[in-house]
C-alpha cells in the first residue's frame, strides 16, 4: 500500500491489510498476521503530544447527525492512527480504515527523490511533472474497492498537498464514497503558521494537536475554489470557527 504500512481497522475486504500491529488486551502491541475476517481495532496507539488544545466542531456533530441510524457503518481517516478517534467510531459500530496519507505523500516524495538521483538511467523516462507524480502516488495509494465508505476523514490534508494532487485525490475519495456518504474536511482561511493535527475527543470537540511539520501548507482555497473541487456532490455545509478554520461537510 505504497510506501508505508497501512492500518486497517476491521475492514476485511480492503487488499493487504493482512499485516499490522495489534493491540492486545493488556497494551502491548506486536506484529502478527490477522485474517481479514478477523480484523478488529488495529493500529498502535500514539503517545500524547505535549501541546494541544480543544475546539467546539459543529462540522464533526452534523457529520455524525447525517450517520445516525446508519447501523454498521464503514469509514476512512486520512489522518494518524490516533487511538481515541479509533475507539470513538469503532464503539458506535463503523469498521475504520485509517491512512495518513500526508506521510504516505512525504515518503513517495522522499523515495523518488533517491531513486531519481541514483539511477540516472530513468530521469528521462519519468513524468516528474506535478500530475506525473500524483498519479503515480494515487495509483499505489487508497487501494479500496469502489464505494467502500460511508464517511471519510479528510481533515486539513488539501492545504498541504500540491493542488493537482488535492483535485486528484478528491476524485479517487469521491469514487471510495457510497452514494449518500460523507466527506469531513477542513480549510484554512489563510497558509497556517503552524502544522497541526487532531482527534475526536467526543461527539463535538476535536483535540488540536501541534506535531513536527510535514509539509509546509500548500494552498488557502477560497469559498468557489472548493465549490469547484467537490462539484460531484450534492450538499456542502461550511462552519467557520473564531480560529479562522473551515468545517465542511461533502454529500455525495
Amino acid at each position: 500500500m505504497g510506501f508505508l504500512n497501512k492500518l486497517g481497522i476491521g475492514l476485511g475486504t480492503a487488499p493487504n491489510r493482512n499485516i499490522a500491529r495489534q493491540i492486545h488486551s493488556n497494551g502491548s502491541t506486536g506484529r502478527s498476521h490477522v485474517p481479514p475476517a478477523s480484523l478488529g481495532a488495529i493500529g498502535a496507539p500514539r503517545a500524547p503530544e505535549r501541546s494541544e488544545s480543544v475546539r467546539i466542531s459543529n462540522g464533526l456533530k452534523e457529520l455524525l447527525w447525517n450517520l445516525d441510524g446508519l447501523g454498521r457503518g464503514t469509514l476512512l481517516d486520512l489522518g494518524p492512527a490516533w487511538q481515541t478517534t479509533l475507539s470513538f467510531f469503532i464503539e458506535r459500530g463503523f469498521r475504520v480504515s485509517s491512512d495518513d496519507l500526508l506521510r504516505d505523500w512525504k515518503a513517495f516524495m522522499t523515495e523518488e527523490e533517491t531513486r531519481l538521483r541514483e539511477d540516472s538511467s530513468i530521469r528521462d523516462t519519468v513524468d516528474t511533472t506535478p500530475a506525473g507524480r500524483a498519479t503515480r502516488f494515487l495509483e499505489a495509494n487508497l487501494e479500496y474497492p469502489r464505494g467502500s465508505f460511508d464517511a471519510i476523514l479528510l481533515w486539513d490534508l488539501l492545504d498541504y498537498l500540491e493542488p493537482t494532487l488535492g483535485k486528484l485525490l478528491v476524485g479517487q475519495l469521491t469514487e471510495l464514497l457510497r452514494s449518500g456518504g460523507v466527506i469531513f474536511a477542513m480549510f484554512h482561511s489563510r497558509k497556517p503558521q503552524a502544522f497541526q493535527r487532531y482527534r475526536v475527543a467526543d461527539s463535538n470537540t476535536l483535540q488540536v494537536v501541534s506535531a513536527p511539520t510535514i509539509f509546509a501548507a500548500q494552498k488557502a482555497y477560497q469559498n468557489r475554489e472548493i465549490q469547484d473541487l467537490f462539484a460531484r456532490y450534492r450538499t456542502m455545509r461550511s462552519f467557520v470557527g473564531r480560529d479562522q478554520l473551515r468545517e465542511t461537510l461533502f454529500i455525495k
